[in-house]
């Protein structure tokens, strides 16, 4: 019997553009459009762009999967070829799940102050895998703002006055309590599960997640089709308040959340150690050429212009591509004049 000879799969960089769903609560999405050289969008209730996205809304649909360009979904060829996409140590850990969420967010007006469950809340109260620890790479903030965040209370908040707040909508006290940090561009900001934020206009983002999408608003009022009904997640309040860290954060501990460090290889880390387990991501700047391991990544092209070679040939990159990177690909090399952020699943 002859022996039939299969080649080996050829794996591509897969590029993505904008995925602005109008389906969000608050307004946004000129700044990613400003960020990509897009038109602006028809809608102003586009504030978030998914990112070759396997992760869809709560509310479901479908909202929020990313697709390619024959029409079916990047979460079925990965669930295909897990593999191929992710590698075989990191299948072996976190199976056909690539553990990430990358999304550009912009802001058109301050976002509603909310927290994500962590992990343990999530499994215990809502019954899902994960939770969402969350962080930022300020990429724009619009003339004339001076861009914040509002993350965590600057003294400790009793259960029942967190729920006063959420239930009467005391949205002034709330921030009163609430820790402001300044936002710039170039500014990084890791977004423990468990603390209330949130952010003010004018600010565009890359924005890394854990692929959940669980939020529970303690502000409501005032924000596109948002009632208490919509708020908990399906919880009742005093349940919902559990998950939420009411500790007071000084000075110190947020000084470690915008923190970065620098790697071996040139460029930095763009979030603290306590980042690590829950997603990576680095900041480089390549003059000349950088080569890349093979991994699962998703490479955003903060500025500049130059291509991605790899076996599958070459691929012109600019300010504003958004590039999937499949493990299977092999290693990569960045030419040209280009700033990359570089969004990776946790180590396997």
């Amino acid at each position: 019997m002859s022996q039939v000879l299969v080649a080996p799969r050829v794996y591509s960089p897969i590029v993505f553009g904008a995925h602005q769903p109008d389906e969000r609560p608050y307004r946004g999405g000129a700044g990613i459009a400003a960020f990509r050289g897009t038109e602006a969008p028809a809608s102003e209730f586009t504030p978030e762009d998914f990112v070759a996205s396997v992760t869809e809304v709560h509310a479901g649909g479908g909202i929020g999967l990313s697709r390619l360009d024959d029409g079916s979904l990047l979460r079925d060829a990965v669930i295909a070829d897990p593999i191929g996409f992710l590698g075989e140590d990191h299948v072996r850990r976190f199976g056909a799940r690539t553990m990430l969420l990358v999304k550009l967010l912009d802001t058109a007006e301050r976002l509603f102050v909310h927290y994500h469950p962590d992990n343990a809340f999530a499994q215990t109260q809502l019954h899902t895998p994960l939770g969402k620890t969350e962080a930022w790479a300020i990429i724009g903030v619009a003339d004339g703002v001076e861009g914040h965040a509002h993350l965590g209370f600057n003294r400790e908040v009793s259960e029942a006055e967190a729920a006063h707040w959420a239930q009467a909508q005391d949205v002034e006290s709330m921030l009163g309590a609430m820790n402001r940090i300044p936002l710039a561009v170039g500014d990084t900001l890791l977004v423990p599960a468990g603390l209330a934020h949130g952010i003010s206009a004018g600010i565009t983002l890359v924005e890394l997640q854990q692929p959940s999408d669980l939020s529970i608003l303690l502000e409501y009022e005032g924000f596109r089709g948002l009632g208490p009904a919509d708020a908990l997640l399906g919880l009742d309040l005093d349940t919902a308040i559990g998950g939420l860290d009411r500790r007071a954060w000084d000075t110190e501990q947020l000084a470690v959340l915008k923190s970065t460090r620098a790697l071996a290889g040139g460029g930095s880390s763009l979030f603290p150690a306590v980042a690590d387990e829950f997603f990576g991501a680095e900041r480089f700047t390549v003059a000349g050429s950088r080569e890349l391991e093979a991994s699962f990544s998703i490479l955003v092209i903060v500025d500049g212009t130059g291509s991605l070679e790899s076996a599958a040939g070459s691929l012109e990159l600019r300010r504003g591509m958004t590039v999937l990177v499949p493990h299977g690909l092999g290693p990569v090399t960045l030419t040209g004049q280009l700033e990359v952020i570089r969004a990776l699943p946790p180590r396997a």
